[in-house]
Protein backbone atom coordinates (compact mmCIF):
# COMPACT_ATOMS: atom_id res chain seq x y z
CA UNK A 1 0.00 0.00 0.00
CA UNK A 2 1.47 3.10 -0.70
CA UNK A 3 2.01 5.76 1.74
CA UNK A 4 -0.35 8.56 1.73
CA UNK A 5 1.12 11.89 2.58
CA UNK A 6 -1.18 14.99 3.88
CA UNK A 7 -1.60 17.45 0.76
CA UNK A 8 -0.11 15.06 -2.01
CA UNK A 9 -1.89 14.96 -4.80
CA UNK A 10 -3.11 11.35 -5.92
CA UNK A 11 -1.18 10.23 -8.71
CA UNK A 12 -2.80 10.58 -12.19
CA UNK A 13 -4.13 7.58 -13.99
CA UNK A 14 -5.78 6.55 -17.21
CA UNK A 15 -6.91 8.86 -19.43
CA UNK A 16 -5.58 12.00 -17.37
CA UNK A 17 -2.46 11.03 -17.52
CA UNK A 18 -2.74 10.46 -21.18
CA UNK A 19 -4.32 13.86 -21.42
CA UNK A 20 -1.49 15.44 -19.39
CA UNK A 21 1.21 13.81 -21.80
CA UNK A 22 -0.62 14.99 -24.63
CA UNK A 23 -1.03 18.35 -23.74
CA UNK A 24 3.14 18.16 -23.22
CA UNK A 25 3.18 17.87 -27.07
CA UNK A 26 2.68 20.93 -29.35
CA UNK A 27 -0.32 21.11 -31.58
CA UNK A 28 1.13 19.22 -34.83
CA UNK A 29 2.63 16.40 -32.60
CA UNK A 30 -0.41 16.11 -30.52
CA UNK A 31 -2.33 15.77 -33.75
CA UNK A 32 -0.07 13.13 -35.02
CA UNK A 33 -1.10 11.00 -31.83
CA UNK A 34 -4.94 11.86 -32.06
CA UNK A 35 -5.23 10.74 -35.60
CA UNK A 36 -4.02 7.57 -34.62
CA UNK A 37 -6.73 6.91 -32.26
CA UNK A 38 -10.25 5.70 -32.67
CA UNK A 39 -13.04 8.43 -32.22
CA UNK A 40 -14.50 6.69 -28.78
CA UNK A 41 -10.74 6.75 -27.50
CA UNK A 42 -10.66 11.05 -29.17
CA UNK A 43 -13.66 11.87 -27.26
CA UNK A 44 -12.70 10.21 -24.34
CA UNK A 45 -9.13 12.06 -24.21
CA UNK A 46 -10.51 15.18 -25.19
CA UNK A 47 -12.94 15.39 -22.18
CA UNK A 48 -9.93 14.54 -20.02
CA UNK A 49 -7.66 17.07 -21.31
CA UNK A 50 -10.42 19.70 -20.03
CA UNK A 51 -10.22 18.04 -16.66
CA UNK A 52 -6.56 18.48 -15.97
CA UNK A 53 -6.11 22.11 -17.49
CA UNK A 54 -5.04 23.45 -13.82
CA UNK A 55 -2.98 19.92 -13.03
CA UNK A 56 -0.09 20.26 -10.35
CA UNK A 57 3.38 20.48 -11.46
CA UNK A 58 3.88 17.18 -8.98
CA UNK A 59 1.35 15.37 -10.89
CA UNK A 60 3.21 16.04 -14.24
CA UNK A 61 6.27 15.00 -12.95
CA UNK A 62 4.40 11.38 -11.28
CA UNK A 63 2.31 10.93 -15.21
CA UNK A 64 6.16 11.09 -16.60
CA UNK A 65 7.96 9.03 -14.60
CA UNK A 66 4.50 6.36 -15.11
CA UNK A 67 5.47 7.34 -18.81
CA UNK A 68 8.91 6.62 -18.91
CA UNK A 69 8.21 3.12 -17.01
CA UNK A 70 5.88 1.64 -18.79
CA UNK A 71 8.36 2.71 -22.45
CA UNK A 72 11.55 1.09 -20.76
CA UNK A 73 8.68 -1.99 -20.58
CA UNK A 74 8.50 -2.24 -24.33
CA UNK A 75 9.42 -5.36 -25.85
CA UNK A 76 10.10 -6.67 -29.71
CA UNK A 77 6.83 -9.24 -28.91
CA UNK A 78 4.89 -7.43 -32.18
CA UNK A 79 7.88 -8.54 -34.74
CA UNK A 80 5.94 -11.33 -36.70
CA UNK A 81 2.68 -11.51 -34.65
CA UNK A 82 0.20 -11.54 -37.50
CA UNK A 83 1.39 -14.69 -38.55
CA UNK A 84 0.84 -16.00 -35.14
CA UNK A 85 -2.47 -13.35 -34.26
CA UNK A 86 -4.10 -15.46 -36.78
CA UNK A 87 -3.34 -18.65 -36.08
CA UNK A 88 -4.22 -18.03 -32.66
CA UNK A 89 -7.83 -16.56 -33.40
CA UNK A 90 -8.71 -19.71 -36.05
CA UNK A 91 -7.53 -22.22 -34.26
CA UNK A 92 -10.15 -20.48 -30.95
CA UNK A 93 -13.30 -19.57 -33.43
CA UNK A 94 -12.95 -20.93 -36.09
CA UNK A 95 -12.20 -19.89 -39.54
CA UNK A 96 -15.55 -17.94 -40.21
CA UNK A 97 -15.72 -16.24 -36.69
CA UNK A 98 -12.09 -14.77 -36.94
CA UNK A 99 -11.97 -13.63 -40.70
CA UNK A 100 -14.59 -11.46 -39.03
CA UNK A 101 -12.84 -10.45 -36.00
CA UNK A 102 -9.89 -10.38 -38.10
CA UNK A 103 -11.59 -8.18 -40.06
CA UNK A 104 -12.51 -5.51 -37.77
CA UNK A 105 -9.33 -5.35 -35.72
CA UNK A 106 -6.22 -5.80 -38.63
CA UNK A 107 -4.87 -2.42 -39.25
CA UNK A 108 -5.95 -1.17 -42.66
CA UNK A 109 -3.25 -2.30 -45.36
CA UNK A 110 -4.73 0.79 -47.34
CA UNK A 111 -6.46 4.47 -46.34
CA UNK A 112 -9.64 3.60 -46.84
CA UNK A 113 -12.44 6.66 -46.88
CA UNK A 114 -15.10 3.98 -45.37
CA UNK A 115 -13.25 5.13 -41.87
CA UNK A 116 -14.95 8.19 -41.83
CA UNK A 117 -18.36 6.23 -41.28
CA UNK A 118 -16.85 5.89 -37.46
CA UNK A 119 -17.53 9.23 -37.04
CA UNK A 120 -20.86 9.73 -37.72
CA UNK A 121 -23.80 8.82 -36.05
CA UNK A 122 -26.68 6.25 -37.20
CA UNK A 123 -28.97 8.93 -38.24
CA UNK A 124 -26.31 10.45 -40.57
CA UNK A 125 -25.30 7.43 -41.83
CA UNK A 126 -28.83 6.60 -43.08
CA UNK A 127 -29.80 9.37 -44.16
CA UNK A 128 -26.36 9.08 -46.84
CA UNK A 129 -27.53 5.75 -48.04
CA UNK A 130 -31.47 5.64 -47.80
CA UNK A 131 -31.58 5.91 -51.32
CA UNK A 132 -28.90 4.07 -52.54
CA UNK A 133 -29.10 0.14 -53.44
CA UNK A 134 -29.82 -2.53 -51.21
CA UNK A 135 -26.83 -3.83 -52.00
CA UNK A 136 -24.36 -0.27 -51.02
CA UNK A 137 -26.59 -0.65 -47.88
CA UNK A 138 -25.60 -4.04 -46.56
CA UNK A 139 -21.90 -3.12 -47.71
CA UNK A 140 -22.08 0.12 -45.28
CA UNK A 141 -23.59 -1.77 -42.42
CA UNK A 142 -21.00 -4.39 -42.75
CA UNK A 143 -18.45 -2.03 -42.13
CA UNK A 144 -19.74 -0.68 -39.10
CA UNK A 145 -19.96 -2.34 -35.35
CA UNK A 146 -23.16 -4.59 -34.61
CA UNK A 147 -24.48 -1.82 -32.16
CA UNK A 148 -24.47 1.12 -34.77
CA UNK A 149 -25.23 -1.05 -37.46
CA UNK A 150 -28.38 -1.93 -35.83
CA UNK A 151 -29.46 1.62 -35.18
CA UNK A 152 -28.99 2.46 -39.26
CA UNK A 153 -30.72 -0.49 -39.95
CA UNK A 154 -33.74 0.23 -38.10
CA UNK A 155 -33.80 4.08 -39.41
CA UNK A 156 -33.70 2.62 -42.97
CA UNK A 157 -37.24 1.95 -45.11
CA UNK A 158 -38.65 -1.34 -43.12
CA UNK A 159 -39.40 -2.57 -47.05
CA UNK A 160 -35.51 -2.73 -47.27
CA UNK A 161 -34.40 -3.89 -44.38
CA UNK A 162 -35.03 -7.67 -44.80
CA UNK A 163 -33.46 -7.78 -48.07
CA UNK A 164 -30.45 -5.76 -46.63
CA UNK A 165 -30.00 -8.54 -43.85
CA UNK A 166 -29.81 -11.15 -46.39
CA UNK A 167 -27.49 -9.88 -48.35
CA UNK A 168 -25.12 -9.07 -45.52
CA UNK A 169 -25.57 -13.10 -44.85
CA UNK A 170 -24.94 -13.56 -48.02
CA UNK A 171 -22.02 -11.05 -48.60
CA UNK A 172 -18.89 -12.20 -50.42
CA UNK A 173 -15.75 -10.18 -51.38
CA UNK A 174 -15.75 -6.81 -52.05
CA UNK A 175 -14.33 -5.55 -54.80
CA UNK A 176 -12.14 -2.64 -54.93
CA UNK A 177 -14.29 -0.78 -57.10
CA UNK A 178 -17.57 -0.90 -55.09
CA UNK A 179 -15.60 0.61 -52.13
CA UNK A 180 -14.29 3.14 -54.45
CA UNK A 181 -18.04 3.53 -55.09
CA UNK A 182 -19.03 3.65 -51.45
CA UNK A 183 -15.84 6.38 -50.69
CA UNK A 184 -17.13 8.40 -54.02
CA UNK A 185 -19.97 8.88 -51.90
CA UNK A 186 -18.56 9.22 -48.64
CA UNK A 187 -16.84 11.87 -50.05
CA UNK A 188 -19.08 13.27 -52.45
CA UNK A 189 -16.19 13.43 -55.11
CA UNK A 190 -13.73 10.91 -56.92
CA UNK A 191 -11.63 8.99 -55.04
CA UNK A 192 -9.11 6.40 -56.88
CA UNK A 193 -8.00 3.83 -54.33
CA UNK A 194 -5.48 0.57 -54.94
CA UNK A 195 -5.60 -2.21 -53.11
CA UNK A 196 -7.40 -5.76 -51.99
CA UNK A 197 -10.53 -6.79 -52.62
CA UNK A 198 -12.37 -6.22 -48.67
CA UNK A 199 -14.24 -9.48 -46.88
CA UNK A 200 -16.97 -8.01 -44.87
CA UNK A 201 -20.50 -9.52 -44.09
CA UNK A 202 -21.68 -13.29 -43.58
CA UNK A 203 -23.91 -14.58 -41.30
CA UNK A 204 -21.69 -14.26 -38.42
CA UNK A 205 -21.93 -10.54 -38.74
CA UNK A 206 -25.59 -10.19 -40.01
CA UNK A 207 -26.47 -12.18 -36.70
CA UNK A 208 -24.13 -9.78 -34.69
CA UNK A 209 -26.65 -7.01 -36.50
CA UNK A 210 -29.44 -8.91 -35.35
CA UNK A 211 -29.00 -9.17 -31.73
CA UNK A 212 -28.92 -5.65 -31.44
CA UNK A 213 -32.41 -4.91 -33.55
CA UNK A 214 -35.26 -4.39 -31.34
CA UNK A 215 -36.88 -7.60 -30.80
CA UNK A 216 -40.32 -6.41 -32.33
CA UNK A 217 -38.24 -5.78 -35.74
CA UNK A 218 -36.00 -8.52 -35.44
CA UNK A 219 -38.67 -10.90 -35.42
CA UNK A 220 -40.27 -8.81 -38.56
CA UNK A 221 -36.96 -9.54 -40.06
CA UNK A 222 -35.89 -12.97 -39.60
CA UNK A 223 -39.57 -14.05 -41.06
CA UNK A 224 -38.83 -12.27 -44.09
CA UNK A 225 -35.46 -13.88 -44.57
CA UNK A 226 -36.87 -17.10 -43.56
CA UNK A 227 -39.47 -17.10 -46.50
CA UNK A 228 -36.77 -15.92 -48.80
CA UNK A 229 -33.87 -18.33 -47.56
CA UNK A 230 -34.47 -20.83 -44.82
CA UNK A 231 -31.35 -22.04 -44.69
CA UNK A 232 -29.85 -18.78 -44.42
CA UNK A 233 -32.12 -17.84 -41.66
CA UNK A 234 -31.92 -20.60 -39.53
CA UNK A 235 -27.65 -20.46 -39.80
CA UNK A 236 -28.43 -16.71 -38.86
CA UNK A 237 -30.50 -17.23 -36.26
CA UNK A 238 -27.28 -20.38 -34.76
CA UNK A 239 -25.28 -17.58 -34.57
CA UNK A 240 -27.01 -15.21 -33.10
CA UNK A 241 -27.67 -17.83 -29.92
CA UNK A 242 -24.26 -19.61 -29.18
CA UNK A 243 -23.34 -21.71 -26.14
CA UNK A 244 -21.50 -18.53 -24.41
CA UNK A 245 -25.11 -16.51 -24.47
CA UNK A 246 -26.16 -18.95 -22.17
CA UNK A 247 -24.79 -16.58 -19.57
CA UNK A 248 -27.44 -14.05 -20.40
CA UNK A 249 -30.16 -16.25 -19.32
CA UNK A 250 -31.24 -15.72 -15.50
CA UNK A 251 -30.98 -18.40 -13.30
CA UNK A 252 -34.70 -19.79 -12.95
CA UNK A 253 -34.61 -20.18 -17.13
CA UNK A 254 -31.36 -22.03 -16.86
CA UNK A 255 -32.07 -24.04 -13.99
CA UNK A 256 -35.10 -25.15 -15.90
CA UNK A 257 -32.87 -25.75 -18.91
CA UNK A 258 -30.33 -27.57 -16.90
CA UNK A 259 -32.49 -29.84 -15.10
CA UNK A 260 -33.22 -31.46 -18.99
CA UNK A 261 -29.73 -31.89 -19.94
CA UNK A 262 -28.21 -35.42 -19.49
CA UNK A 263 -25.06 -35.33 -17.11
CA UNK A 264 -22.84 -36.53 -19.34
CA UNK A 265 -23.58 -33.81 -22.33
CA UNK A 266 -23.04 -31.12 -19.88
CA UNK A 267 -19.29 -32.75 -18.78
CA UNK A 268 -18.33 -32.60 -22.42
CA UNK A 269 -19.83 -29.03 -22.89
CA UNK A 270 -18.60 -27.22 -19.97
CA UNK A 271 -15.13 -28.95 -20.42
CA UNK A 272 -14.95 -25.77 -23.22
CA UNK A 273 -16.70 -23.35 -21.23
CA UNK A 274 -15.13 -20.64 -19.29
CA UNK A 275 -14.86 -20.04 -15.77
CA UNK A 276 -18.09 -17.26 -15.57
CA UNK A 277 -20.17 -19.79 -17.90
CA UNK A 278 -19.25 -22.54 -15.55
CA UNK A 279 -20.50 -20.67 -12.29
CA UNK A 280 -23.30 -19.50 -13.82
CA UNK A 281 -24.50 -22.60 -14.91
CA UNK A 282 -23.01 -24.31 -11.36
CA UNK A 283 -24.83 -21.68 -9.55
CA UNK A 284 -28.46 -22.67 -11.09
CA UNK A 285 -27.26 -26.33 -9.39
CA UNK A 286 -27.18 -27.79 -6.33
CA UNK A 287 -24.32 -28.26 -4.60
CA UNK A 288 -23.88 -31.29 -4.67
CA UNK A 289 -24.65 -31.60 -8.61
CA UNK A 290 -22.98 -28.65 -8.78
CA UNK A 291 -19.71 -30.76 -7.05
CA UNK A 292 -20.65 -34.12 -8.97
CA UNK A 293 -20.04 -32.02 -12.16
CA UNK A 294 -16.85 -30.57 -11.46
CA UNK A 295 -15.26 -33.62 -10.37
CA UNK A 296 -16.36 -35.26 -13.74
CA UNK A 297 -15.44 -32.45 -15.80
CA UNK A 298 -11.71 -33.15 -14.29
CA UNK A 299 -11.51 -36.56 -14.13
CA UNK A 300 -12.28 -36.83 -18.18
CA UNK A 301 -8.96 -35.45 -19.03
CA UNK A 302 -8.59 -33.71 -22.50
CA UNK A 303 -11.51 -34.20 -24.95
CA UNK A 304 -12.23 -33.66 -28.53
CA UNK A 305 -12.78 -29.91 -29.45
CA UNK A 306 -15.39 -31.63 -31.95
CA UNK A 307 -17.17 -33.36 -29.41
CA UNK A 308 -17.21 -30.21 -27.41
CA UNK A 309 -18.88 -28.19 -30.11
CA UNK A 310 -21.06 -31.15 -30.23
CA UNK A 311 -22.08 -31.60 -27.04
CA UNK A 312 -22.99 -27.13 -26.98
CA UNK A 313 -24.90 -27.43 -29.83
CA UNK A 314 -27.31 -30.16 -28.60
CA UNK A 315 -27.90 -27.87 -25.31
CA UNK A 316 -28.75 -24.93 -27.34
CA UNK A 317 -30.95 -27.03 -29.82
CA UNK A 318 -32.86 -28.40 -26.34
CA UNK A 319 -32.99 -24.46 -25.53
CA UNK A 320 -34.46 -23.29 -28.55
CA UNK A 321 -37.09 -26.36 -28.51
CA UNK A 322 -37.97 -25.21 -25.05
CA UNK A 323 -38.03 -21.37 -25.75
CA UNK A 324 -40.42 -22.19 -28.68
CA UNK A 325 -42.33 -24.08 -26.28
CA UNK A 326 -42.92 -21.21 -23.70
CA UNK A 327 -41.26 -23.13 -21.45
CA UNK A 328 -38.65 -20.92 -20.63
CA UNK A 329 -37.15 -17.94 -21.92
CA UNK A 330 -33.78 -16.95 -23.95
CA UNK A 331 -32.34 -13.18 -22.41
CA UNK A 332 -30.18 -11.27 -24.18
CA UNK A 333 -31.19 -8.05 -25.03
CA UNK A 334 -32.23 -5.84 -21.94
CA UNK A 335 -35.89 -6.67 -21.58
CA UNK A 336 -36.19 -8.20 -25.07
CA UNK A 337 -36.76 -12.30 -24.94
CA UNK A 338 -37.11 -15.24 -27.57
Amino acid sequence: MPEIVPGRPEALKGSAAAAVLLMLFNEDEAAQILSRLEPDEVRQLGYAMYDVQDVDPEEVNEALDHFVTKAKKRTTIGYGATRHIRGAMTKALGEERAETILARITPPTRSTQLEMLKWMDAKEIAVLIEMEHPQIMAIVLAHLEAPVAADVLQLLPAEYQEEIVYRIATLGPVSNEALEDLEQLLLRGPAAKQGAASQRGGTVEAAAIMNNVRKDNEQRIMKAVAKRDKMIAQTIEEEMFVFDNLIDMDDKNLGTLMRTIDSTVLVVALKGANDMLKGKIFSCMSARAAQAIADEIEERGPIRLAEVIEAQKLIIATARRMADAGTIMLGGKGNDFV
